[in-house]
């Protein structure tokens, strides 16, 4: 008889890894497969993490490089070493990685490595064995999304996998979409010194995200170095010895036209992981995305199998994985959790940094929904201006007539860090008037926040 488990989660990234340290801290017997030989899928491994760390990195090069001076802090010829970087992101990834592995061990969750696939109901096979589960949670994440025409090398052509791995800064890359990941590693390696020429088909970048924010970011972004081609799309891109050669026309068609750059990245959104598990011999249904079909309760429609994360509906946040595996463990055992997908925030760690949470004026215009704009502009914060960094603003959407906090939208300094209040603030039913009364420290950041409330609700001060 094949080793039997209360849960198999498949996949050791931040929804599966979540999913299964939880469901063992309530009791249960839980396994969770994982292929690569470290734990903390494409998020620890080859995404936010090492990503991060490079564009900390960077930032600190391209302070040194070109900002110093205006502190009054003179320094000798700055030079790159970019091994030592990488190597740097690498200690950065291996600590996280080796994090998760210790947190199985300490709550008793067994890795079991190898490629996995649902056999049947109730059945995962693993590296040729076979394991028995009363609950399967599907965690499998996403890929890159490919682009017909372009072939990914992953040496001159890559995904953000070989755009994190680059071993020498390429003079010239073209970023062949306008979203996070594009603009994040654009960001790194334009810092670095490349010259960054961003293709997106939309008429803007960063799709779906506040207007306001999208035409000030890519102002600041142009600024910056980067070189925009919107309302453009690539119908083919070819490698050869010394770079790229791709061909671009307008999105609505016409006239090719060619480009040529030392590296490609592509970077046009993610896709469902899924092809490998045996969903369709099991029956496991699809929606026409792809995507894994669940209920409220992270359900499919074959019993005991349930999904979360990348594989199913909504965005693509390891946030939003870490809540769903949580939430999922607990519905395992009968508590009954909600998620509250309005107030998950999602970031953008370039600089200035963006975040927003909740919705956006087009979404609210779209609904019909009266609301009232309350906006502070960091130029009036004493923090930012002691930092040198007053780009950008704060803006914070209420509902015209009761106030409540409906979605919040910020471009600057610390961004990421700043939104968790205004998620707080939606997740409990906050008015703007409730963030506005809350004190905040002076000299911060967050005091943009109140301000952008004070805003909403009656008068801010300090503008």
């Amino acid at each position: 008889m094949p080793e039997t488990f209360d849960v198999i989660v498949i996949g050791a990234g931040p929804g599966g890894y979540v999913c299964a340290i939880r469901a063992a801290q309530l009791g249960l017997k839980v396994a969770c497969v994982e292929k690569r030989e470290t734990l903390g899928g494409t998020c620890l491994n080859i995404g936010c993490i090492p990503s991060k760390a490079l564009l900390h990195s960077s930032e600190v090069f391209e302070e040194t490089t070109h900002h110093l001076a205006e502190q009054g802090i003179i320094v000798g010829q700055v030079g790159l070493d970019l091994a030592k970087m990488q190597a740097r992101k690498g200690e950065v990834v291996s600590a996280n990685v080796k994090g998760v592995e210790f947190l199985f061990k300490k709550n008793k969750v067994t890795w079991l490595k190898g490629e996995g696939r649902i056999a049947a109901p109730g059945v995962v096979n693993v590296a040729g064995t076979d394991y028995a589960a009363k609950s399967i949670v599907i965690a499998t994440g996403s890929e890159s999304t490919p682009l017909k025409g372009v072939e990914v090398d992953e040496k001159r052509i890559v995904t953000s996998t070989g755009a994190l791995e680059l071993a020498e800064v390429p003079k010239s890359m073209v970023v062949i979409g306008g979203g996070v990941i594009g603009l994040e590693l654009g960001s790194v390696w334009r810092r670095l010194g490349a010259e960054v020429t961003v293709i997106e088909f939309l008429d803007g970048i960063l799709p779906g995200m506040d207007g306001e924010v999208r035409k000030q970011f890519e102002r600041l972004l142009t600024k910056q170095g980067f070189k925009f081609r919107l309302k453009s799309k690539v119908t083919s891109a070819v490698a050869d010895a010394s770079g790229v050669t791709l061909k671009v026309e307008p999105a609505a068609g016409g006239e090719a036209e060619e480009l040529r750059a030392d590296v490609v990245l592509l970077a046009i959104g993610r896709r469902p992981y899924v092809e490998a598990l045996g969903l369709d011999a099991v029956g496991v249904a699809l929606d026409e995305r792809g995507r894994v079909k669940t209920d409220a309760h992270f359900a499919t429609n074959i019993p005991g199998i349930y999904a979360i994360g990348d594989a199913i509906t909504g965005a693509m946040l390891a946030h939003k994985a870490e809540d769903e595996g949580y939430a999922l463990a607990e519905m395992l055992v009968g508590q009954k959790p909600h998620i509250n997908y309005d107030a998950i925030p999602g970031v953008v760690y370039t600089w200035p940094e963006v975040a927003a949470v909740g919705a956006t004026e087009e979404a609210l215009k779209a609904a019909g929904v009266a609301y009232k704009v309350g906006k502070f502009p960091f130029m009036a914060n004493g923090r930012a201006r002691a930092m040198g960094a007053t780009d950008g603003f704060v803006k914070i959407l209420a509902d015209k007539a009761t106030d409540k906090v409906l979605g919040a939208h910020i471009i600057g300094p610390d961004a990421g860090t700043l939104i968790a209040e205004v998620a707080l603030a939606i997740e409990f039913g906050a008015s703007a008037e409730d963030v506005a009364r809350t004190s905040h420290a002076h000299p911060s950041l967050n005091e943009a926040v109140k301000e952008a409330a004070l805003a909403a609700w009656d008068k801010p001060i300090h503008i």
